[in-house]
C-alpha cells in the first residue's frame, strides 16, 4: 500500500475530553467493523451500513448516510482498506442506477489488519486466519507465531495490532503491510520491552515460584 497524507481517524479523541472517541473515530469503526463480521454483500452497501450505525446510535441514518458516503470514498478507498467487491442490482428507482446497480464493499489485507486492532471485535481468529491467508511465504515463522500467541494470549497479541495500526494513524509507520517481525520492531515501545522482561524473568522461575507469581497477578487483576 503506498503512503498516503489522508489520516485514519479510529483512534481520534475528543482533546476535552478523557479518551472519549470523536464521532468520526466511531464512525470509521463501525464500517471496519461491519465489513470484518458481515458475509452478506446487502449489508456491505453505504445505505445498510449508515442504517446499522444509527440502529446502534438510535439516531436517523439518512442523518449518517454523508459521513458514511464520506469515509468510505474518501478515506477507507483511498488508504487502501476497503474495496468495491460488485453491484447489487436494483429493481426500483432511476433507470441509469438500475443498470449500474449499488455497490458493496470488503475490506483489502490492509483493512483486515486494522479490523484486528478494534477491541469492539471479539472474536477475531477467523478474520487473523483470512487476513495471513495471503501473507507473504517468507513470513510463515513469523504468521504462526502470532496465530499460536492469539489462541493463548489474544489480549497480548491484539494489542500488537492495535499499537500497531495506532503508529500508522499517527504517521510513525509509513505503510501497513507487510506486517512482519520487522515492521513490529519499528512500533516497539516501553511496555513491550516490560513484557519481554517479565516473560523471560518468569521462564526461569521454579515451579512453586511461578504459581507464587501467578497467585499474586490474579490477586492483582
Amino acid at each position: 500500500m503506498k503512503s498516503n497524507p489522508l489520516k485514519l481517524a479510529i483512534f481520534n479523541t475528543f482533546k476535552t475530553k478523557n479518551r472519549e472517541l470523536t464521532g468520526e473515530a466511531i464512525r470509521q469503526r463501525s464500517i471496519i467493523i461491519i465489513l470484518a463480521t458481515q458475509e452478506n454483500p446487502i449489508e456491505k452497501t453505504r445505505t445498510s451500513i449508515s442504517k446499522k450505525i444509527a440502529s446502534k446510535n438510535q439516531v436517523i441514518w439518512k442523518n449518517l448516510y454523508s459521513g458514511v458516503f464520506r469515509d468510505l470514498d474518501e478515506i477507507l478507498i483511498p488508504l487502501g482498506l476497503v474495496e468495491e467487491s460488485g453491484r447489487l442490482p436494483l429493481k426500483r428507482g432511476p433507470k441509469a442506477l438500475q443498470e449500474k446497480g449499488v455497490p458493496h464493499y470488503r475490506l483489502t489485507q490492509s483493512g483486515l489488519l486494522v479490523s484486528l486492532s478494534l477491541k469492539e471485535i471479539k472474536n477475531k481468529q477467523n478474520i487473523l486466519e483470512q487476513f495471513f491467508s495471503n501473507g507473504n511465504p517468507e513470513d510463515k515463522e513469523f504468521q504462526e507465531i502470532i496465530q499460536k500467541l492469539a489462541k493463548i494470549a489474544p489480549m497480548f497479541t491484539f494489542s500488537l495490532f492495535e499499537k500497531y495500526v495506532k503508529a500508522f494513524c499517527e504517521s510513525k509507520l509509513k505503510n501497513l503491510i507487510p506486517m512482519n517481525l520487522q515492521s513490529l520492531k519499528n512500533i516497539s515501545d516501553e511496555n513491550i520491552q516490560i513484557q519481554k522482561e517479565f516473560l523471560e524473568a518468569f521462564s526461569n522461575f521454579s515451579g512453586s515460584d511461578k504459581e507464587k507469581t501467578l497467585d499474586l497477578l490474579k490477586s492483582i487483576c
